[in-house]
């Protein structure tokens, strides 16, 4: 049960359309699950951030996905995010429970249904081979409940191709600028729009880009104002960090809502 869920049951407490022993009923739920004797499933997490527990595929079995994600549907969880999620793992778990999965950013989602979406991030890439990385952000913001939208080969390298798309990002609340080599994206992005911007550096790049390290620097040194930085190709920490920032302007004063 998230904040949400919670605040609407104590409303109907207040009403009295629920008693509060049927209210003690619904929460008196165990802070987390274990499974078997490799996972322990956060069950408050969604109360104290507002977010469920998301689940890193990489460095798991297929078993204890599928074990985790199970767990957590039989809980009540819905839309869980499965990040790091290679092909092989995906189809053995959608062959036990309903699973969306996109191959490009192995991004998983189990038990996925339709949620109202609010705010405005951009998601902004470099080149085409960035895209993974940007669409890894774009899924993660968009399971959290965020409106999300994805503008793909506008780098440096031709400059005009950003600036035809300036009245997009004018209109966003929050813009995840996603580039390798030498990661100049990031702070030109910076330099024309007043939102914040998180830059997300990819390992895309020839051999002096050092897998990365190259965008990072170029990204951590940026002379652009309200520009953040997050680890080498995580587009999920960008996705997930632009939505707590999304969503705390939209529940004020958000540009757009849908």
């Amino acid at each position: 049960m998230n904040k949400s869920e919670t605040l609407e049951l104590l409303t109907r407490i207040k009403e009295g359309a629920v008693s509060p022993e049927e209210a003690l009923e619904q929460l008196t739920v165990e802070p987390f699950a274990s499974v078997d004797d490799y996972a322990n499933i956060d069950l408050h997490r969604s109360l104290r951030q507002g977010q469920q527990e998301v689940i890193y595929g990489e460095g798991k079995t297929k078993e204890q996905i599928l074990g985790i994600a199970k767990a957590m549907l039989e809980k009540g969880c819905k839309n869980i995010l499965i990040t790091r999620m290679d092909p092989e793992k995906a189809a053995y778990v959608g062959q036990q429970i309903s699973l969306f999965y996109e191959e490009s950013s192995r991004i998983g989602i189990a038990g996925k249904t339709e949620i109202p979406l609010v705010g405005n991030i951009a998601v902004v890439t470099a080149g085409t081979s960035d895209l993974p990385v940007a669409k890894e952000a774009y899924y993660t913001a968009q399971t959290l409940g965020n409106q999300v939208s994805l503008i793909s080969d506008v780098g440096v390298a031709g400059i005009h191709r950003l600036l035809h798309r300036l009245p997009d990002l004018f209109q966003a609340n929050v813009i995840v600028a996603v580039a390798g080599m030498e990661g100049a994206l990031a702070s030109a992005v910076g330099g024309l729009v007043s939102c914040p911007v998180i830059a997300v550096p990819t390992s895309v790049g020839y051999g002096a880009s050092f897998g990365g390290l190259s965008a990072l620097l170029a990204m951590l040194n940026s002379c652009a104002s309200g520009v953040s930085v997050v680890n080498i190709d995580n587009g999920f920490g960008a996705g997930y960090l632009a939505g707590m920032i999304n969503q705390a302007i939209a529940g004020g004063s958000g540009k757009t809502e849908k």
